[in-house]
């Protein structure tokens, strides 16, 4: 049964048929909210489902004042295990947030141990934990105090105790790295490098786009941090002189499982690791409205993703989020009605009910194979994971024609230059003006940090840069992050996405077929209607989402027609 199917059965009966076809489909282990998530029903709407069933008031936790009596009655250790939240206390009267009052021993053991009566109220699971966070606070071992009890040893020595340091979990180099790989994730890092030196090992973490320096380990452990990563890898210890990739797999108590893309990489001074962060949280359960879409390029998409047959081209550097939004739009438009399959290099995260296969090119294996393939197999939607040579855009193509909706990724600067690109690889005019639907590129850019948020004045020089007049930027605010502790002194927190919308109008149906230079392409785009990356970069400025450095620094000029 698809979301969008369960979610509308739900809202048609009572609250104890909802909560019983969410409890129908729970895994052994699963908690309910983790049954809910997975179905797609937000936290909020379970909340409400338990509220009217139980006839339980429903509380939101943000925002509200908590007793400190109340907190005291129960320990962080108690509450985390059951997940509930103490509020408020009156005389022998204990009020308890519960994220699943279901389970009735849980309210009578609390009552033993308070001694006082417990009145239950519900609240959804994470604002539970969050507020569990703030007056229960864990004492977390700092990777940075674990460095500091290793001692220096010379390199002869630290490798006759490499052993032992892969072998027992409770060694430093052990306690470092599993530490480290949790504070990235607690952090919402998108990437580590591990960086060994001749006199010095550098470990950096990438977060809202900017690489900061985190920890400087003795140079004598770098091998037996590099030696620790390829273990839960399971990488070849002794091969040091070319290339591996691997993957980790670690589960997390409030994030579940995070999965960790290795890659090692032979330098000078030893193996350089860098560690890609895959948090399906932030992709499987996001939805288009989440993505920072305006209105206008909302319905564009929408359309696009909703046609029976064409090509949906998305383009932008590696890590610019085209992922994201592909796998939001394929959850958009996900049901038990239409057959969507995927061909990707890697797989990074598994979406419940498409089908998935990972690109081998080492059989063989490519893109192009796959998508023969697919055309095999009675596909509605193809999700290509990039067009990279002829074959591929040849196949895509052809499949876009002939009754399918195909989507892909292309490595361009914009969105008209997808065209210029499509042509280099030998596809025919007149099936790029007839078979494309929509060409988007986006971009990822560093969020104003709210904390060290102050006003930034534009100048003269800076106007001229980003062609905007007196009478653009007349009454309008722009601000810049100072540098904070919150944001590690970058003034940036968080990204937001900047997009360019390519449409396929009859203006440039004429440019392509008149063979236009890239320049024209693009003059004849926003012609067309289309919006620069740098124009919605603009936008967000504006509304003193992103500074304007950001704009210049992560969009290019546009051309002035």
């Amino acid at each position: 049964m698809s979301k969008t199917g369960l979610a509308k059965i739900e809202k048609s009966q009572p609250a104890g048929g909802r909560l019983a076809q969410i409890q129908a489909a729970k895994k052994p282990g699963e908690s309910l909210h983790a049954t809910a998530e997975r179905l797609g029903i937000a936290e909020q709407e379970l909340g409400e489902y338990l509220s009217e069933y139980y006839q339980l008031p429903f509380i939101e936790l943000d925002g509200f004042e908590i007793d400190s009596a109340a907190t005291a009655a129960l320990t962080g250790e108690q509450c985390r295990k059951h997940v509930v939240l103490p509020i408020s206390k009156a005389g022998s009267t204990l009020v308890v947030a519960f994220a699943d009052p279901s389970n009735l021993f849980v309210r009578d053991d609390i009552a033993y141990v308070t001694k006082c009566k417990v009145e239950p109220v519900v609240a959804t699971e994470k604002s539970i934990r969050k507020a569990l966070d703030k007056y229960y606070p864990v004492v977390r071992e700092d990777a940075g105090d674990i460095l500091s009890s290793i001692e220096t040893v010379d390199e002869d020595e630290a490798s006759k105790n490499l052993g032992m340091a892969l072998e027992e979990s409770d060694a430093p180099v052990v306690k470092f790295v599993n530490v480290m790989l949790t504070e990235a994730v607690r952090e919402g890092v998108s990437d580590i490098h591990v960086e060994p030196y001749e006199k010095s090992v550098r470990v950096r973490f990438r977060k809202d786009g900017q690489l900061i320096e985190k920890y400087k380990p003795p140079v004598s452990i770098g091998a037996a941090i590099s030696s620790r990563i390829k273990v839960l890898a399971r990488l070849d210890l002794a091969e040091r002189r070319k290339p591996q990739d691997g993957r980790i797999k670690l589960r997390f108590k409030d994030k579940g499982d995070v999965d960790f893309r290795v890659n090692f990489l032979p330098v000078v001074d030893g193996e350089k690791v860098v560690l890609r962060i895959l948090d399906k949280t932030k992709v499987t359960n996001i939805k288009l409205e989440d993505l920072g879409f305006n209105e206008v390029q909302l319905d564009l998409l929408r359309v696009a993703i909703h046609k029976p047959q064409g090509l949906i081209l998305v383009t932008g550097p590696t890590g610019s989020g085209k992922t994201t939004t592909l796998y939001a739009s394929l959850q958009e438009i996900h049901d038990t009605t239409i057959n969507i399959s995927t061909a990707e290099d890697p797989v990074e995260f598994k979406l419940h009910g498409i089908n998935q296969t990972q690109i081998n090119p080492d059989i063989d294996y490519t893109f192009a194979e796959a998508l023969r393939a697919f055309l095999r197999q009675d596909p509605d939607v193809i999700l290509v994971g990039e067009i990279r040579d002829s074959e591929t855009a040849e196949i895509s193509f052809k499949a876009a024609s002939t009754g399918h909706l195909v989507l892909s990724t292309l490595h361009t600067n914009d969105a008209p230059g997808t065209i210029s690109r499509l042509i280099e690889m030998g596809i025919p005019t007149y099936m790029i003006t007839s078979t494309i639907e929509l060409v988007l590129a986006q971009r990822l850019l560093g969020k104003v940090c709210p904390n060290c948020r102050q006003e930034d004045k534009i100048d003269i020089s800076v106007m001229a840069r980003l062609n905007l007049k007196e009478k653009d930027v007349a009454g309008v605010k722009f601000f810049k992050g100072n540098g904070c502790d919150e944001c590690a002194g970058t003034g940036i927190k968080g990204r937001i996405a900047v997009y360019e919308f390519m449409v396929m109008t009859d203006l440039l149906k004429d440019a392509i077929g008149k063979s236009a230079t890239p320049l024209d392409l693009k003059k004849a785009a926003i012609k067309g209607g289309m919006r620069t990356l740098r124009a919605n970069a603009i936008e967000k400025a504006k509304q003193g989402v992103i500074s304007l450095g950001e704009v210049l620094n992560g969009t290019m000029q546009d051309p002035i027609i």
